[in-house]
């Protein structure tokens, strides 16, 4: 797929992963529609999309309400007259034990808030959003492409039963996604990231970054580019589809 003039939709684009994506499809001449709650640190990720000579905007919406996630798509559609790339990347952590006990007392446990905040962004939102895409892609008749941002903790992480789940969930509804789209000429693939250099985990105390560095095999974080270098290599190779990428460092080998 060549990039240039296409229209790249990526949600959580106000930092982090989705802003590295959003800057390096804009990097490519795409258009960028941003997509986040926060209105403020969006408006900065489409400044820097725009100062790369593209056309960029802010959508200023949350991915677990369904009418917002209809209406948004309807005027990204709208605005740009296309649909081409859908970035599937919003997400957010609610970490703890599954139970916690001491000498047979319970001290803790996942509560059911914590469970639900993480799959309704997480898993609903990928779904309200990868429906609402591959609608528009089918409407406007030109294929297309959905990227998911899964996570290697979809194998299973301790202290993330409700954050592996959501993403494991990530991972099979792309292969789904893969077989039953593929009749429009609509491409499905995921992303699963080891540790990254974000503001999640740069904000832990230096031991704690130091002791996550050591598991990795090759003793570092993965920055946020080396992230959206591998979504586009998946936006341009067209005969890839159904996969999900590991991107981690090794720590998976």
């Amino acid at each position: 797929m060549q990039l240039g003039k296409k229209v790249v939709v990526i949600t959580g684009a106000a930092r982090g992963l989705g802003r590295a994506m959003a800057l390096a499809f804009a990097a490519r001449g795409a258009e960028i529609a941003a997509v986040d709650r926060d209105g403020a640190a969006l408006t900065d990720t489409v400044a820097q999309c725009a100062a790369l000579g593209v056309q960029a905007k802010a959508f200023v919406v949350d991915v677990t309400f369904e009418p917002e996630v209809i209406r948004c798509f309807d005027e990204v559609a709208a605005h740009f007259g296309r649909f081409d790339i859908l970035v599937n990347n919003a997400g957010i952590t609610r970490d703890a034990l599954l139970v916690k006990a001491q000498e047979g007392a319970i001290h803790a446990k996942m509560s059911l808030a914590q469970w639900q905040a993480v799959m309704d962004v997480n898993l609903t939102g990928v779904f309200l959003c990868g429906r609402e895409g591959a609608e528009r892609m089918i409407q406007c008749g030109d294929g297309g492409l959905i990227i998911n941002i899964s996570s290697i903790s979809r194998e299973g992480n301790p202290g993330q039963t409700n954050y592996s789940a959501a993403k494991a969930g990530v991972a099979a509804m792309t292969v789904v996604w893969a077989k039953e789209l593929a009749r429009y000429g609509i491409r499905a693939a995921a992303i699963a990231p080891g540790f990254c250099s974000t503001e999640i985990l740069t904000a832990m105390k230096p031991e704690m970054v130091e002791r996550v560095k050591a598991a990795v095999p090759l003793r570092r974080l993965g920055e946020p580019a080396e992230i959206a270098a591998t979504a586009v290599f998946i936006a341009e190779n067209e005969f890839v589809t159904g996969r999900v990428f590991e991107v981690d460092g090794g720590l998976r080998l």
